[in-house]
């Protein structure tokens, strides 16, 4: 009877491992995937693919073999306590990363696959135990299968529990451009039309979202977080200023700001009121953000340097302070120091992106570097072709974008990249756009999450706030929970 239950044991294993290894084969790539987006394997994914496939096809043929069936046995049981661990270590320190088993396990629930899995080991145990029993020397046989179980959980745990220390390690330090996707990280709640595709996205404070319009360079609309009321009014100036020709909304506390660095100029009023004051016409920039009431950093071409660098305009004493050594030149010193401009209330710091290579930078508002933070991807030079004709950079390729859309809030900064991560489905990357988390107190890399697209449009800008998350599709804005937090 003992003798039985070993041999259905051995060919419950070898059918469960045989089958579990040919469904991984038949959808290769998605368990690559879903392998990338383990917090416990994801920095060898590529590796322990092919590396499980092979050890199940292995064990099963140890099985099936007279000489090899006991060291089978042992090698099933230790194989099954470390996806046990795994799925253990899953349950109690991941919300959102899915198994990577194949086939019908894959229709298992989290808790229902541990339990399945604990049952197995308990049988594989059982299976050694009456095959070492048959053997001449029972005593000697006994004493090895216990010794031989205990170090063999042991090892199976120990190697699992290394694995996810070393991964986390690699993912956040040293990271190979592997993502970890966070799928519950959003959650959809509504969505309002706003019917033009001109609007953009200013502020959101209390509960409202402001907007402005590029074509309209005075309105301004305030849009209710439940996206329900869209309220238009017009800005009023105190001059007869007719001239605009790259405009920008910006708002901070109860101050709204009006800029234009191309004429230039910059207007300052009271939300409330909507009566803006003229504060200065004599500094001429391509970027600009208000930090305090009275202080703006911008972005202005340096003549002495021939290259764009990072200034602070004083409105109280019209002056402005320009740092050449925060921007760092790569090429021309223009292009290749693109990015976007934002300004953290919370930490009050500047955070500034480049578009196309890794890194971002966070200044105090003194206009010192704190630090330089790494984006994920490996791109660390930008790669762009520049001609110079007729006196006039442009650029002679359409450049690699890294860093797309940016947005800041609390310790958070999320940013859109452009680039797929190691083990990637392409598909996603039509159907979504992704957003990687970075924790601003330690410019560490958190994770990541995916915005579907609205129908075919992706999403043009975002912006969020410790609960929700808001973002603009051609005409349309959605509102979508977020607790970023959670995660963590």
């Amino acid at each position: 009877m003992k003798a039985k239950f070993s041999l259905i044991v051995q060919y419950f294993f070898v059918l469960l491992f045989v089958y579990a290894a040919i469904s991984k084969l038949i959808t290769f790539e998605a368990f690559q995937v879903q392998l990338t987006q383990s917090p416990l394997l994801s920095a060898y994914a590529t590796t322990i693919a092919y590396l499980v496939i092979i050890v199940e096809l292995v064990i099963a043929l140890f099985l099936t073999l007279k000489q090899t069936k006991t060291l089978g046995l042992y090698l099933s049981y230790g194989l099954m306590v470390a996806f046990t661990i795994y799925i253990y270590l899953i349950l109690n320190y991941s919300d959102f990363i899915p198994c990577s088993c194949g086939g019908i396990l894959e229709k298992m629930g989290w808790t229902e696959h541990l339990w399945f899995n604990i049952i197995v080991c308990i049988l594989g145990l059982l299976a050694i135990y009456f095959q070492e029993n048959d053997k001449e020397n029972n005593k000697t046989n006994k004493n090895r299968f216990i010794i031989s179980s205990i170090l063999l959980t042991i090892l199976s745990i120990g190697i699992v529990i290394l694995l996810f220390l070393s991964s986390e390690h690699i993912i956040k330090k040293e990271n190979p451009f592997i993502r970890k996707f966070a799928s519950y990280a959003l959650n959809y709640v509504n969505e309002y039309d706003l019917e033009l595709n001109s609007y953009y996205l200013i502020g959101l404070q209390n509960d409202s979202i402001y907007l402005g319009n590029s074509t309209a360079p005075l309105f301004l609309g305030s849009l209710s977080t439940n996206l329900d009321t869209l309220v238009s009014s017009s800005l009023q100036l105190e001059d007869s200023e007719k001239t605009y020709y790259k405009t920008r909304l910006h708002i901070i506390d109860s101050l709204v700001y009006l800029t234009d660095g191309v004429v230039p100029f910059i207007y300052k009023g009271r939300l409330k009121s909507k009566k803006l004051e003229r504060q200065s016409s004599k500094y001429y920039f391509s970027l600009s953000q208000p930090i305090a009431e009275n202080s703006i950093i911008v972005r202005a071409r340096s003549k002495s340097k021939g290259a764009d660098v990072l200034g602070l305009i004083d409105l109280e004493k019209l002056s402005i302070d320009l740092n050449d050594s925060l921007l760092t030149k790569q090429i021309d010193g223009v292009f290749d120091t693109d990015g976007t401009l934002l300004y953290n209330q919370e930490l009050n710091r500047v955070i500034y992106t480049y578009f196309y290579r890794n890194e971002y930078l966070v200044i105090k508002p003194t206009l010192t570097l704190e630090y330089t933070g790494k984006t994920i991807d490996t791109i660390s030079k930008a790669q762009i072709t520049i001609s110079s004709l007729q006196q006039e950079k442009q650029m002679l390729t359409p450049p690699l974008t890294t860093n797309m859309g940016t947005a800041t809030f609390g310790n958070y900064l999320l940013i859109n990249s452009n680039l797929k991560g190691k083990n990637e489905a392409k598909i996603n990357w039509r159907n979504t756009s992704v957003i990687d988390v970075y924790d601003l107190r330690d410019s560490s890399y958190q994770f990541s999450f995916v915005i579907p697209n609205r129908k075919n449009n992706k999403l043009v800008e975002f912006i969020f706030n410790d609960q929700y998350l808001f973002v603009v599709f051609d005409t349309y804005i959605r509102k979508y929970e977020l607790n970023l937090d959670r995660f963590k």
